[in-house]
């Protein structure tokens, strides 16, 4: 880990001495603005006749009495493009056969000429712009499209974005048309490229989970429209930004307030927190200057956020003018402090286990769309089986689904979309995966920065240089090109965000040096699966055996965010076997014995929370990941009771 000063403090003193509700307000609204969706930080070159203005989305659009929010989700228009031809047969003006696809959904699962198809497919629909709007300036947003996506209004161009997982939005003030309707055409593909992340494999390069369709990861690519569309408008001058940050004075709750107005606004605003049910309200003066503003209210006796009682006070941010709002945006924000100490990790100043799962973003039908009433579903198995935490893996998750982990007090490690980064690839290739990898964490910081439930930042998933699990030694340029990645990754997300530590998820067998950058040692082991499998007692005694070595040289806090092993539901044997449920249970329960006889072990995050559809190959039985301890159906397994039993029964 770098040991960079800050006003004298080192790094790690810095990340002990502050929390978060939060976000970065060291780092000032201004340098949280998402960079993905802008083309000079993706390699690509800016196309002319583009009409609109691409916008930060990192604010989340609402309604309320001085904006409007459309959400366009439904039934689309949708054509398969497998020749590339639309564009030059200006599809963008219609499509000429089209079917019907609902959005938010992938399309892999609901045509069969569909399946396995990553190309371009177009989507089409129109929409009526009320004439009120008008007066406001009005903007569309799209919430995911995995992974490039080119979109059109009344067949102009409005831009282009690279990154599946995050929202992107154009300014379209003064092309909306109200006395038609406007054809909204959005053009997407999932091809997998070598300079993407994630990155496709390159040809004839080296992989482990070698499959149909050909990946670099072990889940499935699917393509679409993953969230909502969706038209909003706001003032002409209006809240560009906030930033939340809390501390803790004796019972008390310290909230710092920035925001940012548009047009580099001069004037007044305010902030208020409903304090209690009897609506209570604590208020505090913005003097914008400059469209800058910042302020702290202080919250007497206040409830502080955790999983055992995940309150939220509502916070409103307004522009006035004559002491009259004329722009406001409402968030829910959490009192809470996340620091470092030691070999522990503190919330709220008290040492805390982390206990929970990787996920995926997987239903049936739907794929990757979201889906509400499923989403409700896991919060709630979450709670049953006795979990506060997740990993974001492999991808930032929806903004609903943070919003429920705010809710329901459930601790997220937030990940970008860094998976399937092998270092011993080209120069090139290395290079272009930062410069997108660098726009997707400002992304994700700007998007996530205020949801109380975040804690941390993950900058990549199992990265490596050559195979996996190979057990031999790592080429040295290889070795040097991932410590310039993470060097360069955590880096950025210390200046981004200096309240939160950062992390990755290190790959059994990859390089332990590059845990130097890191402020928490995050690993993903498979002792007695993929290495080891069926001899459970030689693998435990090889893996406590590595956790010893690893705290010798990275003594820090160290949690696994990943350990595990597939079960198929309802295959049961005495004694276990592999891919029985008692396997399963057999090996989980033994990991989680192994991290309880360790101190500086804080965090057991199995994988995974339901199994998951993957491409097709020999080591994935019915394209299906079967490590979960609940089924893609979300029926619980053998080892989901087990945790159920230990889990609930813990005390921090």
């Amino acid at each position: 880990m770098q040991n960079e000063e800050k006003d004298g403090l080192s790094r790690r003193d810095f990340l002990m001495s502050v929390g978060l509700a939060g976000g970065a307000a060291a780092a000032g609204p201004a340098s949280l603005l998402g960079g993905s969706s802008a083309l000079e930080d993706q390699g690509g070159e800016p196309e002319a006749e583009i009409a609109a203005t691409a916008v930060s989305a990192a604010m989340r659009p609402q309604q309320n009495q001085f904006r409007s929010l459309m959400d366009l989700s439904g039934f689309w228009e949708f054509q398969l493009d497998p020749k590339n031809e639309g564009e030059q047969a200006n599809w963008k003006d219609g499509l000429p056969s089209p079917r019907v696809i609902p959005v938010p959904a992938s399309w892999n699962d609901l045509f069969d000429d569909a399946a396995d198809y990553l190309g371009y497919g177009w989507y089409s629909r129109e929409a009526w712009i009320p004439k009120a709007w008008d007066s406001q300036r009005i903007f569309l947003r799209v919430y995911s499209a995995n992974y490039a996506a080119k979109v059109w209004m009344n067949g102009v161009l409005l831009g282009e974005h690279l990154g599946g997982h995050l929202p992107f939005a154009y300014e379209i003030t003064g092309k909306a048309r109200f006395d038609a309707a406007n054809r909204i055409v959005i053009r997407v593909e999932n091809l997998q490229k070598p300079d993407r992340v994630p990155p496709g494999r390159p040809p004839g390069g080296p992989g482990f989970f070698v499959g149909y369709p050909s990946t670099t990861y072990d889940f499935f690519p699917y393509a679409g429209i993953h969230r909502q569309v969706a038209l909003y408008t706001t003032p002409r001058t209006h809240i560009e930004d906030i930033t939340v940050t809390t501390e803790i004075d004796g019972s008390d709750g310290v909230v710092k307030v920035s925001a940012r107005a548009s047009n580099r606004w001069n004037g007044m605003g305010r902030a208020a927190i409903v304090a209690d049910s009897s609506g209570k309200t604590f208020t505090v003066s913005l003097n914008f200057s400059q469209g800058e503003a910042r302020a702290e209210l202080r919250l007497p006796s206040a409830r502080f956020w955790s999983p055992a009682d995940p309150h939220l006070y509502p916070l409103t941010v307004e522009l006035l003018e004559s002491d009259r709002p004329f722009d406001s945006y409402r968030l829910e924000i959490g009192v809470r402090t996340f620091t470092l100490s030691g070999e522990q990790l503190l919330l709220n100043g008290q040492p805390v286990m982390l206990r929970g799962f990787g996920k995926h973003e997987d239903f049936p039908l739907h794929g990757k769309g979201l889906d509400h009433p499923q989403l409700v579903r896991d919060y709630e198995l979450l709670k049953w089986v006795g979990a506060n935490a997740y990993r974001t893996s492999h991808y930032p998750y929806s903004e609903e689904a943070m919003e429920l982990a705010d809710r329901y007090g459930i601790m997220i490690i937030d990940e970008i979309p860094a998976v399937g980064l092998n270092f011993s690839e080209s120069e090139a290739n290395v290079e272009a995966w930062l410069k997108v990898a660098r726009g997707q964490l400002r992304d994700l910081i700007a998007r996530d920065k205020n949801h109380p439930s975040v804690i941390m930042w993950s900058v990549a998933n199992e990265p490596g240089v050559g195979r996996p699990l190979s057990g031999r030694r790592p080429a040295r340029s290889g070795v040097e090109a991932g410590d310039h990645y993470f060097n360069e990754m955590v880096g950025l997300a210390h200046k981004l965000d200096p309240t939160r530590p950062v992390t990755f998820a290190a790959v059994q067998g990859g390089p332990a040096e590059w845990l130097a950058h890191v402020d928490v040692v995050a690993i993903n082991r498979y002792y007695g699966w993929y290495t080891l499998g069926g001899q459970l007692d030689v693998a435990i005694a090889t893996l406590e055996k590595e956790l010893d070595a690893l705290h010798a040289s990275y003594p820090k806090p160290m949690i696994f965010t990943e350990f595990g092993a597939e079960a198929l539901p309802g295959s049961h044997n005495t004694p276990p076997e592999m891919w029985t449920e008692e396997y399963q249970a057999e090996m989980i329960s033994r990991y989680l014995d192994v991290a309880a006889r360790k101190p500086f072990m804080r965090g057991t995050l199995l994988w995974c929370f339901a199994d998951f559809k993957t491409s097709q190959s020999i080591i994935r039985t019915n394209s299906m990941n079967n490590k979960g301890v609940f089924t893609r159906d979300r029926r619980p397994k053998a080892a989901a009771h087990m945790l159920r039993a230990r889990w609930r029964g813990s005390a921090e």
